[in-house]
């Protein structure tokens, strides 16, 4: 090797930024692939072979990037609860505090339900699968579901000590009530083909909220609210 073989140290540099940045690229590519697998076939029919197969590369290439088929499976949980974050969460956050920013992140979630009636939500399709079978996978699962209901709990909350909820409202209470309508409504759109499932869930959230409103300070209710289809 000659001094002219030796590449400067800065070229040596942007080599290895582009290469991390491909290796990223193409990280991202597999997890799409395989968040579009989960969706049809569950968490559980995720394997670095039919991934290899589905994205056109070698399963060593796919093997490269997630080391196992488990942290394959945490990865691609991990990705679907940062594009929920993305979906439903942050765009809340941009409502004040109190009502409007828990109308608005119900308002996500409903609207997050309803797009993925045909290929279902990773994190209710993902409990069936695992609610009995405990390791990593179910922990990384529940520990991101967890991670939303601490955040709905958190504007439910907010909600009451703003006085728009009555002091003496129960926040995991109503958390409970909030699940078990979107749960219906992903039942009926997804199972039942239900065409009326979306706004069903829409009043049903109203109603929650409207008993839990009542007698409070300084409640908030959207004006001029549809007849049988109050707004979330």
């Amino acid at each position: 090797m000659t001094p002219h073989d030796v590449k400067p140290a800065h070229e040596a540099g942007r080599e290895r930024g582009r290469g991390a940045h491909k290796g990223q690229q193409t990280r991202a590519a597999i997890l799409d692939a395989a968040l579009s697998l989960a969706a049809q076939m569950g968490i559980e029919g995720l394997s670095i072979g039919a991934l290899a197969e589905v994205t056109g590369m070698s399963k060593s290439g796919v093997f490269a990037h997630f080391g196992s088929r488990e942290e394959l499976q945490i990865s691609v949980i991990r990705e679907y609860h940062e594009r929920f974050e993305e979906e439903v969460f942050r765009p809340a956050m941009r409502q004040h505090r109190g009502l409007p920013r828990l109308r608005a992140l119900i308002k996500n979630w409903v609207s997050k339900v309803a797009t993925e009636i045909d290929s279902g939500c990773i994190y209710i399709s993902g409990a069936v699968e695992f609610d009995d079978r405990p390791g990593p996978v179910r922990d990384a699962l529940a520990s991101m579901v967890l991670l939303w209901h601490g955040a709905l709990n958190k504007a439910i909350q907010q909600a009451i000590d703003l006085g728009h909820l009555r002091a003496d409202t129960d926040p995991m209470q109503m958390l409970f009530e909030i699940h078990g309508l979107i749960l219906s409504l992903h039942h009926d759109a997804r199972f039942l083909r239900s065409a009326g499932a979306v706004d069903r869930a829409r009043v049903a959230f109203e109603r929650v909220v409207q008993y839990y409103a009542q007698g409070a300070p300084h409640p908030l209710f959207p004006n001029a609210a549809p007849t049988g289809a109050a707004p979330v």
